[in-house]
């Protein structure tokens, strides 16, 4: 393949107008790239980009795509554009695999039509389903116990092929508990209905909301989940690092992306209350289903081979920046909110 130098072409970056495509656009911004979103706006914000040339558009619309990535003279994507419901995953499955594996081929084929080779993949670490040891590595088995898991690890199987029929070549990140908001205060998180933990509690904590504790019986410290909790901004500073590593020859991959530490749902919900000096009144209600126990982070391999490390690693320091974010922005990016 071959296209547009580096430093005349754009980065196309899908779901771009999201929660954490909205903070790579603005790392790629501060590393002088050119940048294009491209969003069709179910999930994503206008205001979380503004001064960002926006094209909204669906992935499934293959000839958009093409078009877009003819336009802008990209060489490199990175794709946030998917559904992220553990438990609506299992509820509706169909859907998922629709809009997140068939939307996914239908920009990878775009992409090989147009002759761009570099692809930065967002995946999740719900691809390894139930741990079978901790800290979980790259090596890990995968055996996904709910379909979310299970669309992005059919991507990940599929983006091998495309490498090697089409030169296609990819990085696929594994996240695990995607959380915080932009130090500078910026951007944050605003979904609707909001199903993360940390903005939860923080609603519940400012009378916005209540919580929920989905199991307090699992076999862990206190009952509750344990999960590994990564600042949005330390994950966007992996894509820059994972796109130059591409730009620079590397083969096709796979990172997991954690701070290595396991923190359960109580944990949150004590580091809020530190946080905001508030309470956060709570109900204990059944495990959700699809959700494993324990899970969290070796990220040795991206620190080794790419030079990764967390700048923001304190859970404190995590929940303080969605803190800040959720209390000055009562409305999100500015939809009329009922709570």
């Amino acid at each position: 393949m071959s296209g547009p130098t580096a430093s005349t072409a754009s980065v196309l970056v899908t779901g771009g107008a999201g929660y954490i495509g909205s903070h790579a656009v603005k790392a790629l911004r501060q590393q002088g790239a050119q940048v294009v979103v491209y969003d069709n706006l179910s999930a994503g914000h206008r205001p979380a980009v503004a001064g960002v040339p926006l094209v909204e558009g669906d992935v499934h619309d293959g000839a958009r795509l093409r078009a877009t990535l003819r336009e802008h003279q990209v060489n490199a994507v990175m794709h946030f554009a998917a559904w992220l419901s553990v438990g609506d995953s299992v509820k509706d499955p169909a859907g998922y695999y629709r809009n997140n594996v068939f939307g996914t081929l239908s920009l990878l084929d775009a992409m090989v039509a147009e002759q761009v080779e570099h692809l930065v993949f967002s995946s999740t670490a719900a691809v390894f389903g139930n741990p079978e040891e901790t800290p979980i590595s790259e090596t890990h088995s995968t055996r996904p116990i709910n379909a979310y898991g299970e669309t992005k690890l059919a991507v990940e199987r599929a983006l091998p092929h495309y490498a090697r029929a089409y030169g296609l070549r990819s990085v696929a990140l594994r996240y695990f508990n995607a959380a915080g908001a932009d130090p500078d205060g910026e951007l944050g998180e605003d979904h609707a209905p909001e199903q993360h933990l940390i903005p939860r509690a923080i609603d519940a904590a400012l009378g916005r909301d209540t919580f929920q504790v989905f199991g307090d019986d699992y076999e862990t410290p206190d009952g509750t989940c344990l999960r590994d909790y990564i600042h949005v901004t330390d994950l966007a500073s992996a894509h820059l690092l994972a796109l130059d590593a591409l730009r620079a020859g590397a083969g096709s991959t796979q990172y997991n992306l954690g701070n290595g530490r396991p923190t359960s749902v109580r944990d949150v919900l004590e580091a809020v209350e530190r946080v905001t000096g508030r309470r956060v009144p709570l109900t204990m209600g059944p495990r959700r289903a699809g959700d494993p126990a324990v899970l969290y982070a070796s990220s040795a391999r991206i620190a080794r081979e790419l030079g990764w490390t967390p700048r923001f690693e304190s859970l404190d320091v995590i929940v303080e920046t969605a803190w800040r974010w959720r209390e000055a922005h009562p409305q999100g990016y500015g939809e009329k909110r009922t709570y």
